[in-house]
């Protein structure tokens, strides 16, 4: 633990595979974005930012100049890295994949799903951005894809989700359910008040299953409903969560 309160969860698996989630305690980012705030393009101080980062890949274990980073824009687009990219050259991506060993992959959210991947065997990393538009356009499948050119073998591959807004609070338009599931019928959700949702997550978890990949664990933290997490449904300004993935 770093900071005040939680700020890091972290999992191993035998296999040597880590997996870390952070919430949003521990760091020095000011108000709104308080305090552990990840994300680069939500209007903190970036000294701040860059401190957050430093502090919580140096909590890992991890070299925080050895961290890949994405500038996600909900697409479907996955890159294959081998080290970070050069600030601001950061491609328009939601996926990466790398197979280089201790070579960290991280995924901001805050609402969406962050899902972690690793085939320890073949030596394979990916990390995927899930919002709703992203579990439409297929980026978890193109990610598991991106692995498998890599050497992965899917029914190898240990899968992580980390916290996000859950199907019960995901409220959105008839229609926009009716969009969603006609691609992931699993995704297809309704409020505890009875409107519709969607169900991220759910979603997710049922692509990888019909690409055969096994998920090992999931989050079962609602970020619309815990103060511990940022929420960009319930906050609109806010902070980004960070999830990451690397192998021994």
């Amino acid at each position: 633990m770093i900071g005040q309160q939680h700020a890091v969860t972290t999992e191993e698996h035998a296999s040597g595979a880590h997996f870390a989630f952070t919430d949003r305690w521990g760091g020095v980012s000011a108000a709104p974005y308080g305090e552990l705030n990840l994300g680069g393009a939500v209007g903190d101080d970036p000294a701040a930012v860059r401190a957050n980062r430093e502090r919580t890949a140096k909590g890992l274990g991890l070299d925080p100049a050895a961290v890949v980073w994405m500038n996600q824009v909900h697409g479907r687009d996955v890159a294959v890295v081998d080290g970070p990219w050069d600030t601001p050259d950061i491609p328009a991506v939601d996926g990466v994949v790398t197979a280089r060993r201790g070579l960290a992959l991280a995924v901001l959210t805050a609402d969406c799903t962050p899902v972690l991947l690793a085939d320890p065997v073949a030596g394979v990393a990916g990390a995927a951005h899930a919002g709703r538009p992203g579990l439409v356009a297929g980026v978890v499948p193109a990610a598991v894809e991106a692995m498998t050119a890599l050497g992965a073998d899917p029914a190898r591959i240990v899968a992580r989700t980390g916290p996000s807004v859950c199907g019960l609070c995901y409220e959105v338009p008839e229609a926009m359910r009716a969009e969603v599931a006609a691609v992931v019928p699993e995704a297809w959700a309704t409020t505890r008040q009875g409107t519709p949702a969607v169900d991220v997550a759910a979603g997710v978890r049922a692509q990888l299953a019909r690409l055969g990949v096994n998920i090992s664990g999931q989050s079962h933290i609602c970020t619309l409903e815990s103060p511990d997490h940022f929420s960009y449904r319930r906050e609109h300004t806010t902070g980004r969560l960070a999830s990451y993935v690397w192998l021994d």
